[in-house]
């Protein structure tokens, strides 16, 4: 049986739930902004709209003779040819090209433009420790960065890939903070480009120091095909600091890792050290069961999976999972 990697994958922002931060705004969570709009009015394709227009200028051809004649003339125009003879082929054409002729934005302006920001999104969504962040800006630009931001942590569960957009966005306007690397970092792996959340999330850790983002960077790797690096990062001494959730997080990734590489008896050690018999009903106990139900099936072991895949569903209350139907399934094998 295929893999099912629901019950392994770190939660967005389960190592550093409680910094406030991630991929966002939303509900008090985390994933930055002057005005793009002024950016794409002005054409710089034409004459410049009543400056000299240096298309019909003849100096290439002849410096002398009919240069001199039109120079005394009152009220001539330098904007146009400025000698006799034969005009220059398109002169004519290229001069006074109109506003409305506006050069179509290349991709580098669409990504600093990103997606439209909604009226209703104010930036005012963010948690105070984000905002904190945003202060060093200056004002109108830290507007703008926290809007895409909170719009952002609103749409990261439901469209992703627009929430890469707008992290995007904020972090080509304001790429040296911390914050907005760890949010572009964590929307990239909510949308799948997982070598992109990986750069950003290691950007995001040097310049802070945090180590929250490990166990989605190892992650990052396991979707990369590296495995390897995945339990290099799950052996990190910082791990040992991590809060209980954290270290839940970080166990499922090394236990995913392992199974990449075939060594299911090593993957059930891993989630046996892990508090599977906890009281508590959070989302990691149900996460943590629910993989170590999946991988005592692949080793073979169905009486102790079903076992296991019921003790699941007793405790998943939001149905994270589907451990009621894998239970159902096997009880009819067994039958």
């Amino acid at each position: 049986m295929a893999e099912d990697r629901r019950g392994q994958r770190p939660s967005r922002g389960g190592a550093g739930a409680d910094r406030g931060s991630s991929a966002g705004g939303r509900s008090g969570s985390s994933p930055r902004g002057g005005s793009a709009a002024s950016r794409g009015k002005d054409s710089r394709g034409g004459s410049g709209g009543g400056k000299d227009s240096r298309a019909g200028d003849t100096r290439g051809d002849s410096r002398g003779g009919q240069r001199g004649d039109a120079r005394g003339k009152a009220g001539s125009s330098r904007g146009g040819y400025q000698g006799g003879g034969k005009k220059p082929s398109g002169s004519g054409d290229r001069a006074y090209r109109g506003r409305s002729e506006e050069k179509p934005r290349t991709s580098e302006q669409a990504v600093y433009d990103g997606p439209d920001l909604p009226e209703n999104i104010t930036g005012a969504e963010l948690d105070r420790g984000i905002r904190a962040q945003l202060k060093g800006l200056p004002e109108k630009l830290a507007a703008r960065v926290a809007r895409h931001l909170a719009a952002a942590g609103m749409l990261i569960d439901e469209d992703p890939e627009k929430a890469y957009q707008h992290t995007l966005a904020a972090r080509a306007r304001a790429s040296r903070l911390a914050v907005v690397r760890e949010a572009t970092g964590e929307a990239a792996y909510a949308a799948g480009h997982y070598a992109e959340a990986l750069a950003e999330l290691r950007a995001a850790k040097r310049m802070n120091g945090a180590t929250d983002y490990l166990p989605i960077m190892a992650d990052c790797h396991r979707a990369l095909g590296n495995p390897e690096q995945a339990i290099k990062l799950a052996k990190s001494p910082s791990v040992a600091n991590f809060s209980t959730e954290a270290k839940a997080e970080m166990t499922l990734v090394e236990a995913g890792a392992r199974r990449d590489m075939g060594q299911l008896d090593a993957a059930l050690r891993t989630l046996e050290l892990a508090p599977l018999t906890s009281k508590s009903r959070s989302a990691w106990v149900v996460r943590l069961r629910y993989a170590y139900a999946d991988t005592l099936e692949a080793a073979g072991r169905e009486s102790d999976a079903l076992a296991w895949f019921h003790r699941t569903h007793a405790i998943d209350s939001e149905e994270l999972t589907d451990a009621a139907a894998r239970a159902d399934l096997l009880e009819r094998r067994q039958s």
